[in-house]
Parts: C-alpha cells; sequence; structure tokens
C-alpha cells in the first residue's frame, strides 16, 4: 500500500476544516496509509523585519526537513509548481508508486512559504492555483484531489 506524508505549518483551528480533513482521512484509509504531520508554525513578532522573517522561515523548514522520511518521493505545494489536470495528478502519483517509491511527501508550507533548500530537496513541485489560499485550506484541497486521484486510477465515479 502507497504510504503518503502530508508536512505542514501550523495546527487547524477551524472546526469546519478539521471536519473536512478528518472525512478524507477516513476516505483515504481505502487506498493508502496517510499520515499528517504537522510542525509548530514560528510566532511572527510584532516588528516584521526581513531578517527576522527569514529567521522563522529557516526554524519551520528546518523542522520539516526533520519530518522528511529519507526513501520517500517529496513534493512541494508551490505558487511556482506546475499544475495538473486531476487526470494529469492521477496519472502523476500512480507512475511514482509503480516507477519510484511506495512513499510521498506532501510540504505544504507556512505563511512565510518555504526555504530555497527544501524546494532542491523536491522532486516535483505542484501548484493549485495561481490564487493565494490560506494554507489550512490548501490541506483540505490536496486530500479532496488526492482522493480523487485514487478514485480515477480505480475508475470509479466521483461526482461530489
Amino acid at each position: 500500500m502507497l504510504n503518503i506524508n502530508i508536512i505542514c505549518v501550523g495546527k487547524i483551528k477551524e472546526d469546519y476544516l478539521k471536519s473536512a480533513i478528518t472525512e478524507y482521512s477516513k476516505r483515504l484509509s481505502k487506498y493508502c496509509s496517510l499520515k499528517i504531520i504537522e510542525v509548530q508554525d514560528e510566532k511572527l513578532p510584532d516588528k516584521q523585519y526581513e531578517s527576522t522573517l527569514l529567521q522563522c522561515k529557516e526554524k519551520e523548514c528546518e523542522k520539516i526537513i526533520n519530518n522528511i522520511k529519507k526513501d520517500s518521493y517529496i513534493i512541494a505545494l508551490d505558487l511556482k509548481g506546475k499544475q495538473f489536470s486531476s487526470e494529469e495528478f492521477s496519472e502523476k502519483i500512480e507512475n511514482i508508486a509503480t516507477n519510484f517509491n511506495s512513499s510521498i511527501t506532501f510540504i505544504i508550507g507556512g505563511t512565510l512559504g518555504l526555504t530555497d533548500n527544501i524546494l532542491k530537496m523536491c522532486k516535483e513541485k505542484i501548484c493549485f492555483s495561481k490564487m493565494t489560499f490560506p494554507h489550512q485550506l490548501i490541506r483540505v484541497f490536496l486530500l479532496e484531489q488526492i482522493f480523487r486521484a485514487f478514485k480515477i486510477s480505480n475508475n470509479e465515479t466521483y461526482h461530489w
């Protein structure tokens, strides 16, 4: 069974997002072993100088790196990443599982994004939209698209 890890910065506070994440996690259990790893976000200082913001971003990314499994195929969610249709994303996951690895790690950065160091570690960078969304909402988008990808690759209907 494919192992999917999602490493993300920050905790989900809103009940409606927690509910959606729980629902998609339950649905995905049929297709993969899913693990969501939340690393603590850094408290941003009141006076936001570029150097202090960079330090915060580096601390968050260090926590992410410490949670990446060495043998995993790493994919970052990044605004400069490639956009996929749902069918293409399904093919991508299937291709990784078949030809590369039994473990995929998706990385969702925090408010400040990801460092170049992490982006260089990734085999892929994907983008859901040119628009910017809160990283908590992107977590739900990612889970939904992973679920949809499995439905597509198994020739199962999905209309929700």
